[in-house]
């Protein structure tokens, strides 16, 4: 698989490649971590009757709903419809998205027995996913289209406990009695994340996403012996196929230092930590992307801008910075008001 002539190229010099890169910018790009979703009424239009899972893997949907808050909003990237579980599924696993709970496995794994129920991914296995990529990217012309993956400590919680955790009992018990077989899980969902990223970079897309969601559960301690390394390892495989890489986990503050040796260009930073304070926990020498509280976009509008404004100001101290929220759209959230918020910032950023 090669990538599409001219793909990356039409989009190496938008504000967001740019700002991922350190580069100037003519004004600060803006995205919005969950903008494809619930929040817009065309999203539920088209999601009616049609599982998560298998709405992942329809290209035209996967098109339509990629596409659905570029058009509305105005923002400087798309980022890929998609789900943290789709490549876990694809490599064979069993596991269902059950509605208003999240990923549930019926089958945990939680033994060297069941490791092996978790085959590794090949790109013949998710044709669909670079059709889609193409899709987009041919529509999308000069905007960027962002990747998607979890990270592997992310979803090897979801298949240890078997769905979402409050306090992930399961999953750390395993880490830290049989260290083996949680790196070699690890190992293998490194693995699988590399193989969905490298298919989306080979299909045309201009920088991607690591997500992890769940690493705020974690001491500094536990993040850097059991969780960085395999992080890392997907970060750098994909880096070579030369497409910035950002890395977002929620409720990681105390672990920003550390996450940014992993190997991304860009940190994200989560809502509870004051953007200056990250800058500085990442020594400066990263971009950054966020950091507003999506709660904000339900504030009174003078009350958003003033946030907005001063989220602004204080990205201008990192190298780039790439504005987006501190997690992801909420439901509940006016879409008009996130067409707002993207005109704001173009307009008050503008150089």
């Amino acid at each position: 698989m090669s990538v599409p002539a001219g793909s990356p190229s039409l989009t190496a010099d938008s504000p967001l490649v740019r700002a991922a890169r350190g580069l100037p910018t003519p004004h600060t790009p803006v995205w919005f971590m969950r903008q494809a979703g619930r929040s817009l009424p065309e999203y539920r239009a088209v999601r009616e009757g049609i599982a998560m899972l298998d709405s992942c893997r329809r290209p035209d949907l996967v098109a339509e709903i990629t596409m659905q808050p570029v058009r509305r909003h105005g923002v400087d990237a798309a980022i890929f419809f998609s789900d943290i579980v789709v490549p876990v599924a694809a490599a064979g696993l069993a596991i269902e998205i059950v509605p208003g709970v999240g990923p549930v496995v019926a089958e945990p794994i939680r033994t060297w027995a069941d490791l092996h129920r978790l085959p590794e991914l090949t790109a013949d296995a998710i044709p669909d996913i670079a059709e889609s990529v193409g899709l987009l990217v041919a529509e999308l012309g000069s905007t960027p289209l962002i990747g998607f993956a979890g990270a592997p400590f992310t979803l090897a919680s979801y298949l240890v406990e078997g769905g979402p955790s409050r306090n992930h009992l399961k999953t750390k018990a395993l880490m830290h009695g049989d260290p083996d077989l949680w790196n070699a899980l690890c190992a293998r969902l490194a693995q699988i994340s590399r193989t969905f990223l490298e298919v989306q970079i080979r299909a045309g897309a201009s920088a991607v996403q690591l997500f992890d969601s769940w690493a705020g559960a974690l001491s500094l301690a536990d993040y850097e012996t059991f969780v960085r390394p395999h992080s890392a390892s997907v970060l750098s495989a994909v880096g070579e196929l030369g497409v910035p890489r950002i890395h977002f986990g929620v409720g990681t503050g105390e672990l920003l230092s550390s996450m940014s040796t992993a190997g991304a260009d860009v940190i994200g930073v989560d809502y509870r930590v004051a953007l200056p304070d990250a800058i500085e926990r990442t020594g400066k020498s990263f971009a950054v992307q966020g950091n507003l509280d999506p709660a904000l976009l339900f504030a009174p509008w003078e009350a958003t801008e003033r946030a907005v404004r001063r989220i602004l100001a204080e990205g201008r101290a990192a190298p780039g910075h790439i504005f987006n929220l501190g997690h992801g759209v909420l439901p509940e959230t006016d879409p008009d008001v996130l067409t707002r918020v993207v005109a704001l910032v173009h307009e008050a950023s503008a150089a």
